[in-house]
């Protein structure tokens, strides 16, 4: 066979597919649009689920991909094995209604056999036990002899997830050889030894499962099928292992470049190098789709196998920063299929850069946890360290719990396994709960839905605020389909065409008025919903309107213009955040109203007030510089070309809006914007905080609204002025003035406290009695906070040179005790930690501490000369 790589495999395969009709599409995100059923994309169909059950439309009958896709079911046995990973790319080509069975395994043979042209002898197929019809195709259309197609039971050859579509499969084979084998006469197709290798299943969707079992035929049965890519690979490059396959095998080779060793010479190290690979390739995707690391979902996958790389670096002896390298490499070799991951290789670079410096850190922290807990074994003559003890170190600080028990090893000690695994199973089903139960789609099922499958809005907004003569195809009244609506009824209204804006790409949507012959509705949102069709969401003012009624519909301009306005403004920010603050500066969501804009951006720090003044100094300059906003509409390679930047998540089709800002700021983006960036008018930074771990969040205001703010800040100026008996120009003198004037007046009030406190220590002095030998002084002075008690204990102790202090404060409606002890009244028995625990038990408190100083809080306040009175009684049962 004649050696291919991976990256020809995939273009051979997508380009057979467009040659029979297919459209190629891009790899959509590996994080799921639309489908609660699962954290990351997991096989060439799970973004095409709307298309097979008919909620949405496809592009067209007939779709190839190459699509990414993250399983982490056997993280476990990533390294040990050649054949397990979590990242892997799935060819597809599929038919949605449209081509079956008679169409697809001639060209899955075609493509086997005269693109990749793999010996037809080293070839075997197998069938649904009861699919005679695909057994036929195979055996006398194809030409595949009877001997080499194995019948399989449902558990190998039937795909169905619950209820719903489902249908037989057919898989084909190639055999490795016998020496793969496991020698047995029976060794055929679903073996389950390495001689024969699965590489490609053609699912036939023929059927619909209803809740009661039955499988009954769909009117339009669809071909779904998925081929391994680099199983592929490993047969065209003749190779056991998928670490061995041309793009993988640089990474793995890179790997064994820092570590300084060689592969295929020790296990352990071995399991290192592949765990590193595969990861890599995982982590750097998963970046490039906009995932970052955190505790929980998508994120904890991330962070879990960019950990585990980590950790398997440090067992190869990798001491320093390593996975931006790495990173580099994976992008190198795949930019080309994925262009993503060139556009944001600065930005996936410091994802994975402070993530990694972040573990280093946490992971010196476990190492001093786990040492304690180790002392603490060995004071309590332990041998067996808890689960719950495992867990946390594993969840909380990302120590892998086969660190933990090999140092535990080393040491002489085990842990509890069992409770280890029950923690982990409380976790995993606390996922699980947190997973909504949903369709087959992933998708909440919703009134929308039923909307008529060959149904559109045309959006016309970008050119007009106004539609004339849109047609109303639906109207919905509390979740249900109305002929006719009435005065003051709440309304969502679907047309044929409109002007308003649907909420889309964090632009709220638009509001305005809906006229018929017979009735006005005011729109105050407008959604999409199924199919690309708009939602009018509002009220019916005055009238009735009814479906089928020609409509007059009107954008409110006032409010759109401010949305233009910020949505403009956030195209700047970004630029001037990417220039002031670096280009791995990613858009991590946004939300733009008439109000304010609100741009969310990943990064690892607080923003200076240097950065934050520059920033909104750029941003400025752009908007007098009065740059001319061009929209056009190109395809996707040409806007690459010309330098937009592209959001994470977004599935672009063949024709994108570039809207480009005099060539500053170019970005893909379907929202509504200016002619020109003075019409920004101003632009002001109101706040910047962070939101979650590596995003920070900047919000703002343009035109009216930061022109009111300036308004607002001014009135606030002059009202301190008018408080503080200056001018506006002088407040910053006269908050000096009255600051010194204030530190003057505390140093006077300091020396009479301390006056009234020398004079307070004597009194209470006065106030010592004798208990059985030792001195008790008790008092109270509510005047004092716990800092001012402590120290007046201080004086006390040092002035009454042996015995014991009980003081309380009931200041502002708060108990605290503290109790002191001199070395010689300890001597004798008395106990400030036992003492103090009785007596604020008396307050309704609780507290404790060492034997010669205690401190305790409290509830009851009129209970503490009662609580001092106890003390005399706590202390003679001390002193013996």
């Amino acid at each position: 066979m004649k050696f291919l790589g991976l990256n020809e495999i995939r273009e051979k395969y997508l380009s057979f597919f467009e040659e029979k009709g297919h459209l190629r599409m891009g790899s959509f995100s590996l994080v799921p649009q639309n489908d609660k059923s699962l954290l990351l994309i997991n096989a060439g169909m799970a973004p095409l689920k709307p298309y097979f059950t008919g909620q949405e439309k496809p592009p067209r009958t007939r779709v190839t991909t190459c699509q990414k896709c993250i399983r982490t079911g056997d993280i476990e046995n990533v390294g040990k094995t050649s054949r397990h990973g979590t990242f892997f790319e799935m060819l597809g080509n599929f038919s949605f209604g449209d081509y079956f069975k008679e169409e697809v395994i001639p060209w899955a043979w075609e493509f086997v056999t005269e693109v990749l042209e793999i010996p037809v002898e080293r070839l075997y197929v197998s069938v649904y036990k009861e699919d005679d019809e695909a057994y036929k195709i195979w055996n006398e259309k194809v030409g595949v002899s009877s001997d080499r197609i194995v019948r399989l039971g449902k558990e190998d050859n039937f795909w169905e997830i619950g209820v719903g579509p489902c249908g037989p499969c057919s898989e084909i084979y190639f055999d490795r050889g016998e020496e793969y084998g496991c020698g047995s006469p029976d060794c055929a197709p679903g073996c389950d030894c390495d001689r024969f290798v699965e590489f490609w299943n053609l699912v036939f969707t023929q059927f619909d499962k209803d809740e009661a079992g039955n499988y009954n035929p769909l009117p339009n049965p669809n071909i779904d099928t998925g081929a391994g890519l680099e199983r592929v690979a490993c047969i065209m490059q003749n190779v056991t292992s998928i670490f061995d396959v041309d793009t993988v095998k640089a990474i793995r080779d890179h790997v064994c470049d820092i570590a300084k060793v060689e592969y295929l010479k020790e296990f352990k190290k071995d399991v290192s190098i592949r765990v590193i690979t595969d990861h890599m390739r995982a982590v750097t995707f998963m970046a490039s789709d906009g995932i970052l690391p955190s505790n929980e979902g998508r994120g904890y996958v991330f962070r879990r196998l960019l950990r585990r790389a980590v950790r398997h670096g440090k067992l190869l002896g990798i001491n320093r920063l390593f996975l931006a390298d790495l990173a580099a490499t994976v992008i190198e070799t795949s930019k080309n299929a994925y262009p993503e991951l060139e556009e944001k290789k600065d930005y996936i670079l410091k994802v994975l850069s402070v993530e990694e410096q972040r573990f280093n850190e946490t992971i010196d922290q476990g190492l001093e946890i786990l040492k304690n807990y180790i002392d603490e074994l060995k004071a309590t003559n332990q041998t067996v360290l808890s689960g719950e003890k495992c867990f946390k170190l594993y969840d909380t600080y990302g120590f892998p719990i086969d660190l933990t028990k090999e140092i535990l090893a080393e040491e002489g000690f085990t842990l509890d396994e069992e409770s280890f695994m029950n923690e982990m199973e409380a976790q995993r089903e606390r996922a699980r709960a947190a997973r909504e139960e949903t369709t087959y789609m992933g998708s909440e099922e919703s009134i929308y839905t039923q909307l008529n499958k060959d149904w559109t809005t045309q959006f016309e907004g970008y050119n007009t605020l106004v539609v004339s003569d849109a047609v109303i195809r639906a109207i919905i009244i509390n979740n249900d389909f109305v002929n006719t609506a009435q005065t003051n009824q709440e309304v969502s209204i679907v047309v044929d065409r409109t002007p308003f804006y649907a909420e889309s790409g964090g632009q709220v949507g638009d509001k305005g008025i809906i006229k018929t012959d017979n009735g006005t509705v005011e729109i105050t949102d407008c959604v999409k919903v199924i199919g690309n069709n708009f939602a009018h969401i509002g009220k019916v003012i005055n009238g009735t309107i009814s479906v089928e009624e020609k409509a007059y519909l009107e954008v409110n301009k006032t409010n759109r213009m401010a949305t233009a306005r910020n949505h403009s403004a956030t195209h700047l920010l970004q630029k001037a955040l990417r220039d002031i603050v670096g280009n791995h500066v990613e858009q991590a969501g946004s939300h733009v109203s008439p109000e304010r804009l609100r741009f969310d951006f990943v990064h690892f720090a607080p923003l200076s007030q240097e950065e934050i003044q520059k920033i909104e100094q750029e941003v400025n300059e752009n908007v007098f510089e009065n740059l001319p906003i061009n929209i056009c509409e190109t395809d996707i390679e040409e806007a690459r070309k010309m330098g937009a930047m592209a959001l994470f998540g977004e599935k672009y089709g063949k024709t994108v809006r570039v809207v480009n800002m005099g060539d500053h700021s170019i970005e893909l983006c379907g929202g509504t914007h200016l002619s020109n960036t003075a019409g920004i008018g101003t632009f002001k930074i109101i706040s910047e905080s962070g939101v979650a771990a590596g995003i920070r969040r900047i919000e703002a205001l343009t035109g009216q609204a930061a022109l009111d703010y300036y308004r607002q800040q001014e009135r606030y100026v002059k009202e301190a002025a008018a408080v503080l008996k200056t001018t506006p120009d002088g407040i910053l003198k006269r908050i000096e003035s009255l600051m010194t004037e204030a530190k003057e007046n505390q140093k006077e009030i300091e020396k009479l406290r301390a006056k009234m406190a020398g004079e307070a220590v004597q009194d209470v002095l006065s106030g010592k009695i004798d208990v059985n030998g030792v001195s008790l002084l008790t008092a109270r002075f509510d005047e004092l906070d716990m800092n001012g008690l402590r120290n007046m204990g201080d004086n006390l102790k040092n002035k009454i040179g042996s015995g014991v202090i009980v003081l309380a404060t009931g200041k502002d409606n708060k108990v605290n005790f503290v109790v002191m002890a001199t070395d010689d009244a300890v001597k004798k028995g008395a106990h400030a930690g036992n003492l103090i625990r009785e007596i604020a038990k008396v307050a309704g408190g609780s507290g404790g501490g060492r034997p010669n100083m205690a401190q305790a809080g409290g509830k009851e306040v009129a209970k503490i000369d009662e609580a001092l009175a106890k003390a005399v009684e706590i202390l003679k049962t001390q002193i013996q």
